[in-house]
């Protein structure tokens, strides 16, 4: 404590020394040397993002593959990464999240962080050595646009990708409206980034990222608000909760994959219950082409807003212009009387048809564009009507993230999904547990 005032005397008599003027140089030194880093990061409303930064290289067979032997085709290198794609997709919506990964001084690297510095958004948060072998992942496309096989390099993610380069952007956490995490980090930074998240109340979407990986959710559910995992992602995140308690059901699921929402809905209830009771807040399951199950026990926080002073950037207005008349909150307005009850509430929001192209990308851009809508002050309802019209131009471009959004077009597609509220497909379906 002596050493620290003896510091703080001698800026202040360097300050008195540089500035004569000031009649009172410690009241005005003091709040900026204990908490200018504080306050530096409080005065915005940017999402956090925290996960990999990845080169995909993706081969497309013109012609059936033969093993031993290659097979002509088109191959392409994008930009990807899970947490990429959704920082990215975010960007273009007029977003600014701060971005927390790892590159190396490598081409893969170079040309991630080229193109991310080119958004705008910050940089600070992005670790770059020679140390570091950038992630990049190869993938074979079918005709349908499928990852058919692919090889994964993560090992820069989980190595670099650490608690510690995380913890020194602690106040860029707590001010944040929403936290995000992909399951590529390693055990330690992805609890880290949980426990930062939590200790300042801070709303958390854990994204699964892959089967296996989903799997990394089981001590970390009690921080989740949020998980967007597709059906197979479902079961293996409620079967590390609770070993062998759905194996039956997985298996009997996998024979009916394709059903209708109404039969599907009742297959996946366990699984989306099991996560609920267990801590999430909403559970978002990815179905296709279907589109999305928003599951929540508490109807009321389907209409609830996450951030509700946004500052707007530019696009917000536009935003809640399109979206409010075309998706009405009001229509769920009756869910509020049976908050506390022992109901699953599931919602379906039908996907928007589409030229697939791909489908690499699309449940990326679905969680970008449900962030930044939420950020914008949307309620959840209302941000993955968002997220939707985002997957659907997702997987008509040839990128994991479209180079634009075209808001014109998004209200078109909007105009759609007011038709579908009106014609109640979209319903908000009490079920007994």
């Amino acid at each position: 404590m002596a050493m620290e005032r003896r510091a703080q005397r001698r800026i202040q008599s360097l300050y008195r020394h540089l500035s004569p003027q000031a009649s009172d140089a410690s009241s005005l030194l003091h709040p900026i040397v204990l908490r200018a880093e504080q306050l530096s990061f409080r005065d915005g409303r940017e999402a956090v993002i925290i996960g990999g930064m990845v080169l995909d290289i993706h081969a497309l067979p013109l012609s059936p593959t033969a093993p031993g032997t290659t097979t002509p085709g088109k191959v392409h290198y994008v930009l990807g990464g899970v947490a990429r794609n959704i920082a990215d997709c975010m960007s273009k919506l007029g977003g600014k999240p701060f971005f927390i990964s790892a590159v190396g001084h490598d081409m893969a690297g170079n040309r991630l962080l080229e193109h991310w510095r080119s958004t705008g958004c910050p940089i600070e948060g992005i670790l770059q050595t020679q140390d570091i072998t950038t992630a990049v992942v190869c993938c074979v496309l079918d005709p349908n646009g499928e990852v058919a096989a692919g090889v994964a390099s993560f090992e820069s993610i989980e190595k670099f990708l650490t608690a510690e380069w995380i913890q020194q952007f602690r106040y860029k956490i707590s001010s944040a409206p929403v936290v995000m995490v992909d399951a590529n980090l390693n055990d330690r930074a992805l609890e880290a980034s949980c426990r930062l998240a939590a200790g300042d109340n801070i709303p958390l979407w854990f994204e699964p990222v892959s089967v296996a990986k989903s799997k990394k959710i089981a001590p970390l559910v009690k921080y989740v608000t949020y998980v967007s995992p597709n059906e197979d992602e479902l079961f293996a995140m409620a079967d590390a909760l609770s070993p062998g308690k759905l194996y039956c059901l997985s298996k009997r699921y996998k024979s009916q994959k394709n059903c209708p929402p109404e039969s599907l809905i009742k297959m996946l209830k366990p699984a989306i219950i099991l996560l609920l009771e267990k801590g999430v807040k909403i559970v978002v399951v990815t179905i296709g082409a279907q589109g999305v199950f928003l599951c929540s026990k508490e109807g009321s926080i389907l209409t609830r807003t996450v951030v509700e002073k946004p500052q707007p950037l530019g696009v917000s207005s536009e935003l809640h212009r399109l979206i409010s008349p075309n998706c009405p909150s009001h229509k769920f307005h009756d869910v509020r009387q049976i908050e506390g009850t022992s109901h699953l509430f599931a919602l379906q929001l039908p996907g928007l048809p589409a030229s697939v192209k791909k489908l690499t990308g699309a449940g990326d851009c679905l969680v970008g564009a449900t962030l930044a809508s939420m950020c914008e002050g949307l309620n959840i309802i209302q941000a993955i009507s968002v997220g939707i019209a985002a997957a659907k131009a997702t997987v008509e471009a040839d990128s994991n993230v479209p180079l634009t959004f075209d808001l014109i077009g998004v209200a078109g597609r909007f105009t759609w999904l007011r038709r579908l509220f009106m014609m109640d497909q979209c319903e908000l379906l009490p079920a007994s547990r």
